[in-house]
């Protein structure tokens, strides 16, 4: 029955994707663990979800952010691990019954970077140049910046990606500045994207460590790991994802950060030939931060995201 199975004594079960990146993060994870518990043992459970059957579909097609999580949230649900380890973006806005999240680690550099074949800048690359991604939010917003570049659907892990430069068959990638980093390969940069032409998806670079509501003890556990301003950003972000129902499906894009003793949150919503676009900010205490949310989403509304959001869903 679920929740009945037990750790062992002094052992912490994480649940994983098995992507190189992934891995990387869960043993960062694990590293943060043994040296705040020394004499704790954390094992790793590598569990391979929909999202990873299914490379040839665009990630929205497949079914968006879900795909990722579901396989290691019925693990999380049965017992068999007692944390999954999460890139924060993959995580759906709402969490299954029984199920919280329960800390969030200091994020990594939250930006969308490009890696290009030639090293050429996002408005060096020549008129026509390919480029892969499979956020809708990512092609969007490049066709906004770049209409002369022919965007397209691509699939697979980082170095497939990377690869795929590399090879020709695409002129250059757009990613997560975080993913590079932790897969210590962060040289292959060539540009960071200013948050004016591309703003990050909410939760980037953020891992979400998610466990069961009622497990007291790895609860306790993840304290020292949960970092309070990144979770405050993060909240306020997610909290614009939820008031607007967005996703992987709708190219909504959400960034916050604290500065001194305010946190500063900027929003948009484009349509997705990247002709429409409405951006909002707000600013206020980082305590307020779900509040905030709100309030930019009631906004971006107010300035016509509701209609982009509504003409997008019934494409």
């Amino acid at each position: 029955m679920r929740g009945e199975i037990q750790s062992k004594n002094g052992t912490l079960r994480l649940g994983t994707r098995g992507s190189a990146l992934a891995l990387a993060q869960t043993r960062q994870v694990a590293a943060c663990l043994r040296e705040a518990h020394p004499g704790l043992v954390v094992d790793e459970e590598v569990i391979r979800t929909r999202g990873d059957e299914i490379i040839d579909m665009a990630l929205h097609e497949v079914g968006g952010k879900g795909v990722f999580v579901k396989e290691l949230e019925d693990h999380l649900l049965d017992g068999r691990i007692d944390a999954a380890v999460h890139s924060l973006k993959d995580l759906p806005r709402d969490f299954p019954k029984g199920l919280v999240l329960g800390a969030v680690p200091v994020r990594e550099e939250p930006w969308d970077v490009l890696v290009s074949q030639d090293g050429q800048s996002i408005r060096g690359l020549p008129p026509g140049s390919v480029i892969g991604t499979s956020s809708l939010r990512r092609k969007a917003l490049l066709k906004r910046y770049r209409s002369d570049l022919k965007v397209v659907d691509i699939r697979g892990n980082v170095d497939t990606r990377l690869r795929k430069v590399s090879e020709g068959e695409v002129d250059g990638v757009i990613l997560a500045a975080a993913g590079l980093n932790r897969l210590g390969i962060g040289e292959r940069v060539v540009e960071r994207l200013a948050t004016e032409i591309m703003l990050p998806a909410v939760g980037q670079g953020a891992l979400g460590i998610e466990i069961r509501a009622k497990d007291l003890r790895t609860a306790a556990l993840l304290v020292p790991l949960n970092h309070i301003p990144t979770r405050q950003a993060i909240t306020a972000e997610r909290r614009v994802m939820a008031y607007l129902e967005g996703g992987c499906q709708v190219p909504v894009a959400a960034f916050a950060e604290i500065q001194g003793t305010r946190l500063r949150l900027k929003g948009l919503v484009v349509s997705l030939d990247g002709v429409r676009l409405v951006v909002a900010e707000e600013e206020g205490l980082p305590e307020e931060a779900l509040l905030m949310g709100e309030k930019l989403a009631r906004h971006l509304i107010e300035l016509g995201a509701d209609k982009i959001l509504e003409d997008i869903r019934n494409v």
